[in-house]
C-alpha cells in the first residue's frame, strides 16, 4: 500500500511538473546580429552576453516565460515584431514618437547620450559649421543618422553603416572624420590600443530625435504583455537585481531618461 503511494504520489509530481513546463508561456526575443559591446555580443563559445541579454535572462525568470533569441540585422528588428516573427525587442531601441507609431515601448530602462568621435589629433568642432565639407559616419536606422542626417545633411557627408566594427574601422583608416554614436558604448572603446589614435569630440546637446530613453518594444496593443515586462524590470530594481547586472558592465549608474544625468564611464 505504501508504495502505490509512493508511486502514485511521484506521479502527480511529475505530471504538475509537466504541467507547468507545458504552461510555460514562450517568447521570442529579437537582438541584432551586429556586437555592440557592452550591451550584446556573442562569447568564445558563441552564447549571446553582455547587459542586455543577462537583463533579458533575469526578466524572463521574474514572469517564468520560455524565452528565446532570435538574430537578425539591427534594421529588421522592428518589422519582425510587426510581422510576429518576434514577440520583444529589448535591444537598445530608443523609444521616439517615430517608432510609438508602429510599436509599444515598456518604461524606459536605461539612457544614453550621443558622443562625438574623431582623430584626437584634429580640431573637430561638431557643429553644422564645424562639420562643413566633414564626412560624418553613423550607423544606419538609429536616432544619430535621423540627428546628423537633420542638422549636418545640408552641409556634411553622411556615411552609413550596418556595424559598429566598421564604423570605427573607417575612422581608423581616415575613411570619414567624425562618428556620432552612444555615449556608454564608444567610451570603454576609446580606452584600447586599437583606438589609440581616437578621442572624444563632445557630447551631442539633447534633442527630440534622440528619443526619451531605450525601452523594450511590443507589438501595438499588447498591453498585456507590456505591462508584465514593466512590472518584471521595475522588480529587478527594486531588489537590486538590475544594479548587480549594470555594475558588471558600466562603471557607474545608468540614467533612465534624457532628464536624469548622463553616466560617467571614465573616460
Amino acid at each position: 500500500m505504501k508504495r502505490t503511494f509512493l508511486l502514485v504520489l511521484q506521479a502527480c509530481v511529475l505530471a504538475t511538473l509537466a504541467s507547468s513546463a507545458l504552461a510555460a508561456e514562450k517568447l521570442v526575443f529579437g537582438i541584432a546580429l551586429e556586437p555592440y559591446p557592452p550591451f550584446s555580443f556573442k562569447s568564445g563559445k558563441g552564447d549571446w552576453s553582455g547587459f542586455e541579454p543577462e537583463i533579458i535572462t533575469a526578466v524572463c525568470a521574474r514572469m517564468q516565460a520560455d524565452c528565446s533569441l532570435s538574430e537578425m540585422s539591427w534594421d529588421g528588428l522592428i518589422p519582425a515584431l510587426k510581422s510576429q516573427q518576434v514577440d520583444v525587442v529589448l535591444n537598445s531601441v530608443t523609444i521616439t514618437p517615430e517608432r510609438q507609431q508602429v510599436i509599444d515601448f515598456t518604461q524606459p530602462y536605461f539612457y544614453t547620450r550621443a558622443l562625438w568621435v574623431g582623430d584626437r589629433s584634429l580640431e573637430l568642432e561638431p557643429t553644422p559649421a564645424g562639420l562643413k565639407g566633414k564626412i560624418i559616419g553613423v550607423q544606419g536606422s538609429t536616432t544619430h543618422a535621423a540627428f546628423v542626417k537633420k542638422y549636418y545633411g545640408e552641409t556634411s557627408t553622411i556615411r552609413y553603416y550596418t556595424t559598429q566594427d566598421d564604423l570605427l574601422s573607417d575612422l581608423r583608416s581616415g575613411r570619414i572624420d567624425i562618428i556620432l554614436a552612444d555615449q556608454l558604448v564608444l567610451e570603454p572603446l576609446l580606452d584600447m590600443p586599437d583606438n589609440a589614435i581616437l578621442g572624444s569630440k563632445g557630447v551631442a546637446p539633447l534633442d527630440p530625435l534622440f528619443g526619451e530613453g531605450v525601452g523594450a518594444g511590443v507589438r501595438k496593443g499588447n498591453d498585456a504583455l507590456r505591462e508584465r515586462l514593466n512590472v518584471a524590470l521595475q522588480s529587478l530594481r527594486a531588489d537590486g537585481s538590475y544594479e548587480k547586472i549594470r555594475e558588471r558592465y558600466f562603471k557607474s549608474g545608468i540614467a533612465t531618461s534624457s532628464a536624469e544625468p548622463t553616466a560617467d564611464v571614465g573616460h
